[in-house]
């Protein structure tokens, strides 16, 4: 019997099953066995598994009953392909009762209206569950309370907006007294304050608090210090530079008041700050740079390395050479330690640096068609991740499918920056000058 015999073979005959979740009710199927086709799909399994919980459901909760996609597991591995081919693939044998755990699918089940800006939307930070940050090729950053609704209008920049961060995502809590910071092509730093509780019926203008001047060309990367006291950047200079985000009473960070004069009036005081460290060692634009610990940076760059540095010594400890172009990098994931990266192709690329003797990635996914302008992991999940391409998608990942969950077709154009956001939204912004919210994301 040649492999096409026994595909077939495998294709046609029934599994015993039992399907588990941990999921609460009315999701919760009837503990019961019972015989399938191996032929049937994701979606057939999903359809199977609506059809259990909807009989098993209250008369009332089953006249009301709204189908739900879900996502299906064997041995921890997500079915991506007919439960026979899966099983033949996998060399998994059915002769007893298989157990198929079942999730809700991570897709988006509503987009909202898109906000609309006046330029590209080149920076998206989703960090903070009150509002979404924005930083437009208009020199202007923008504080949006939900999709459509701007609260603040950021001025001051004289260039397009690059990066933004919220300074001080941690202290959501016990203030609403935001600090955020954007950077820019005009080579400055900008750090901002507002209240994230303000009610108003028009976007309030407010001026930075302070600028930062140090980079000797455009500043294309900020990260935030989970503390919120301290804020690193990446530039064109190739330069990585520590700066403090709390004014020093001591002014070690060398404090500077200026008053400027526009049409003849004085605007309010503004301080300026210089770096209180510089990082050397890349050899072309740092593009990206993220803060994950209190002694640890990541950076990324044109030179086609990864780096990791120690705050204090101000030393690399750890360089990955990737071969191409790096527009973005994230560390998280398992233990919060997986380094996922996008660049100059469509491939996005995951190492795992605590395994010895081997720089190479141990996840490659492919599916986008052109360059990746953003990667991010969900921070509740060992598994989840997103990107964001040229090619006008965001895909949503999990590691355990070499498939993505999810392609999020909303942008007329090329995706600029994503982020999650609330835990349950993925948020982003491209050359469409659109920032869109595409929501009710179920991750696990």
């Amino acid at each position: 019997m040649d492999a096409m015999d026994i595909e077939e073979e495998e294709m046609s005959r029934q599994v015993q099953v039992r399907f588990v979740t941990k999921l609460k009710a009315p999701l919760k199927a009837p503990n019961t066995t019972i015989a399938i086709p191996s032929n049937l799909t994701r979606m057939g399994l999903s359809t199977l598994v609506n059809t259990l919980l909807q009989s098993s459901a209250s008369e009332e909760d089953a006249a009301d009953w709204k189908h739900e996609a879900f996502d299906f597991l064997i041995q921890g591995e997500l079915v991506r392909m007919a439960l026979g081919q899966f099983l033949l693939a996998k060399g998994i044998t059915a002769e007893k009762v298989l157990e198929i755990e079942y999730i809700k699918a991570v897709i988006p089940r509503k987009e909202e209206e898109p906000s609309l800006h006046d330029d590209w939307v080149s920076a998206v930070d989703g960090s903070n569950p009150g509002f979404i940050l924005t930083g437009c090729y208009d020199g202007l950053g923008r504080v949006w309370k939900s999709a459509g609704t701007c609260t603040h209008i950021l001025e001051g920049h004289n260039d397009a907006i690059t990066s933004v961060s919220i300074v001080n995502p941690k202290g959501v809590e016990s203030s609403n007294d935001m600090h955020v910071a954007t950077a820019s092509k005009d080579k400055t730093i900008k750090l901002w304050k507002f209240d994230a509780e303000d009610t108003l019926d028009h976007p309030m203008n407010i001026r930075s608090f302070r600028t930062l001047r140090g980079h000797n060309a455009s500043v294309q990367t900020i990260a935030g210090q989970a503390s919120g006291d301290m804020l690193c950047s990446g530039s064109w200079d190739c330069r990585i530079k520590l700066w403090q985000t709390k004014a020093s009473e001591s002014g070690g960070d060398s404090v500077s008041i200026k008053k400027r004069k526009t049409g003849g009036e004085n605007e309010e005081s503004q301080s300026e700050g210089e770096a209180v460290s510089t990082f050397v060692g890349h050899t072309q634009c740092v593009s990206s740079v993220v803060w994950p610990e209190y002694d640890t940076i990541y950076s990324a760059s044109w030179d086609h390395s990864i780096r990791r540095w120690d705050v204090e010594a101000g030393k690399d400890t750890l360089n990955i050479f990737c071969g191409k172009v790096i527009n973005s990098i994230d560390v998280g994931g398992e233990g919060s330690a997986l380094i996922a990266a996008g660049g100059s192709d469509p491939i996005l690329r995951i190492w795992d640096p605590r395994k010895p003797g081997t720089l190479a990635p141990v996840f490659q996914f492919s599916s986008h068609s052109s360059w990746i302008s953003t990667c991010k992991w969900h921070d509740k999940s060992w598994f989840h991740l997103l990107s964001a391409s040229y090619d006008g998608k965001l895909m949503l990942w999990d590691l355990r499918t070499a498939w993505p969950l999810a392609v999020i077709d909303s942008h007329e154009d090329k995706v600029l920056c994503a982020d999650w956001w609330k835990g349950d939204c993925v948020v982003s912004g491209g050359v469409d000058s659109k920032l869109r919210v595409s929501s009710e994301i179920s991750v696990q």
